[in-house]
């Protein structure tokens, strides 16, 4: 009888130990400094309401706490993109839980490519046909107001995927719709992004990040630059041209200045660039390209990146031009092979160093200005015109300077490879989301063998892109691409001329710098001996040549 109670008594002891013992190694383990848990967004599109990320027990997420420090509010309201299922490593308990909202959104159909959004060619010039942009959907933004933050997951696709633009879009939209009202007033809003991937560098600018940690990227974006961006084409199928459209007037407003308040802090300041390196071979064509933009009445800077291969004296008559000289270190191209033509064209990257400017356009020191082209630093980067499948040309385009879009450009040049080998290729792996300017801005000369255009060129063109010989390189009696079997794609007596005319309008001290070399000289005269032995039809090398530059009356 009495042995009885004894072992009950023992059990409950036994019983209770354990209890002690578990509710113990449970309190070390979840309150362990060294522990993180980790809870999962679960934002299917069929529930109203998102499922709890902060239960309150958790710890909170650094990126979180640093937001309740940054806006000194403990219980902010987060919108959702594009979270389903996605890991967030917690790490400090709070009080309160944010308000989150779902932001639902139609995914853009798989049948559409990056080819849609960026084809080769538009009817840019027929405007009665209207191109058309591929839908890409957005979310009813009225339905998403009051947000504090917004929190994304950028997919991990290739830089040509759409529904990665859809998402970083979609993002865009709803930043400006809760930050920027229709009277520009600014409401502070953050955006979180987590996961991986980061958001496209287009569209969201390096220099508007204020946090990074692990996989986690916070960014306090310049709104008005933002909106300039969304009121953009959604790709290249429509052109970026709201100067000259009614009804765009919303357009301009964001198109010259940024702010940070409800202030707009300055005139803009915006330059013409262009770069020499390696040798002075181009030196003419930038003193062309000078005097083309002074005779355009341009009101804007001339900025011109220079390395040690220029000489002292050239850089005295490159001042006469017009250019503004800055020296630089030139970059190589660490995909190019010792010695080639691309081995040192990355040093076009030092542009986006030039940050006095908000606004830069580059050009290539083979463009010669037909008209004013001021009108377009209006435009966002990157604007350039189209060149062939879905990319930009980079002999002319917009950027906006920044130190942090340079040292990102430079940490890409070592795993980007440029699908040509150059800069151009490289730029638009990076920037693969770009906006198409008319073609007029960027007239290529080249003809492509046919025989109906050799005379033609748009009479409205802005600029003129001599591809090919440059005119320099030739005599002024005719354009000498006609007399290589190689360049018989780019041949324009018309174009040709054009160029020489600003050439006869340039102080003579500065038409010394584009007198033929004895190199140049005995080429032209070899391949005007080639043409007539191949007899040639169009017969340039019957024209009798007064060039006076040319260092040899005999043809060879």
């Amino acid at each position: 009888m009495g042995s009885k109670p004894s072992h009950t008594k023992l059990k409950l002891i036994t019983i209770s130990t354990i209890s002690f013992f578990i509710a113990f190694i449970y309190l070390s383990i979840s309150h362990s400094p060294k522990r993180h848990e980790t809870f999962i967004f679960h934002t299917l599109q069929d529930q109203k309401q998102p499922t709890q990320i902060f239960p309150r027990h958790v710890i909170k997420p650094s990126w979180y706490k640093f937001l309740e420090n940054e806006t000194k509010n403990t219980r902010l309201k987060i919108g959702l993109v594009n979270v389903d299922g996605t890991p967030i490593e917690v790490k400090g308990l709070h009080d309160e839980e944010p308000e989150l909202v779902n932001v639902h959104f139609r995914r853009v159909n798989k049948s559409v490519t990056w080819k849609d959004l960026f084809p080769e060619w538009i009817y840019e010039n027929e405007p009665q046909i209207s191109s058309q942009c591929p839908e890409i959907p957005m979310p009813e933004l009225k339905d998403y107001v009051n947000l504090d933050v917004v929190l994304a997951r950028v997919p991990c696709a290739n830089a040509t995927d759409v529904f990665r633009l859809q998402v970083n879009l979609v993002v865009a939209n709803i930043l400006v719709k809760n930050g920027l009202d229709s009277n520009d007033v600014y409401r502070e809003i953050y955006v979180v992004f987590i996961g991986p991937c980061s958001p496209m560098l287009e569209i969201f600018r390096c220099d508007d990040r204020i946090w990074h940690g692990g996989n986690v990227w916070i960014y306090k974006p310049d709104l008005r630059r933002l909106k300039q961006k969304i009121l953009m084409p959604v790709g290249s199928c429509q052109l970026a041209s709201p100067f000259a459209e009614p009804g765009r007037e919303e357009w301009r407003k964001y198109a010259s200045s940024s702010s940070t308040d409800n202030k707009i802090v300055h005139k803009p300041r915006e330059a013409y660039v262009t770069v020499l390196h390696s040798s002075e071979s181009y030196v003419c064509g930038a003193i062309s390209l000078a005097q083309s933009i002074i005779l355009s009445n341009s009101t804007k800077d001339l900025i011109l990146l220079v390395d040690n291969s220029i000489s002292q004296e050239t850089l005295h008559n490159l001042k006469l031009a017009g250019w503004k000289i800055k020296v630089i270190e030139r970059i190589r191209n660490p995909h190019a092979k010792r010695g080639t033509y691309n081995e040192w064209n990355y040093s076009k990257l030092r542009i986006w160093q030039l940050v006095e400017y908000d606004k830069l356009i580059f050009v290539d020191a083979d463009f010669l200005f037909f008209k004013n082209l001021d009108p377009f630093f209006m435009f966002p980067q990157l604007s350039a015109a189209g060149n062939c499948r879905h990319v930009f040309n980079s002999g002319i385009m917009i950027i906006e300077p920044s130190e942090c879009t340079f040292k990102t450009l430079m940490e890409k040049t070592l795993t980007v490879v440029s699908y040509n080998g150059g800069d151009q290729g490289f730029l638009n792996e990076v920037f693969s989301w770009w906006h198409r300017w008319p073609t007029k801005l960027n007239y290529l000369k080249n003809f492509q063998t046919d025989e109906h255009r050799k005379y033609e060129y748009p009479k409205d063109a802005y600029a003129m892109h001599y591809l090919g010989l440059k005119p320099w390189m030739c005599y002024k009696d005719y354009d000498c691409n006609w007399d290589a079997l190689e360049y018989r794609d780019f041949p324009n007596d018309l174009i040709h001329a054009k160029w020489w005319e600003v050439y006869d309008l340039m102080p003579k001290e500065l038409q010394k710098f584009c007198d033929l070399t004895p190199e140049m000289d005995t080429r032209i005269r070899l391949e005007r001996h080639k043409a007539k032995i191949a007899n040639f039809s169009d017969g340039h090398w019957k024209i009798q040549v007064k060039d006076p530059r040319r260092l040899s009356n005999s043809d060879i």
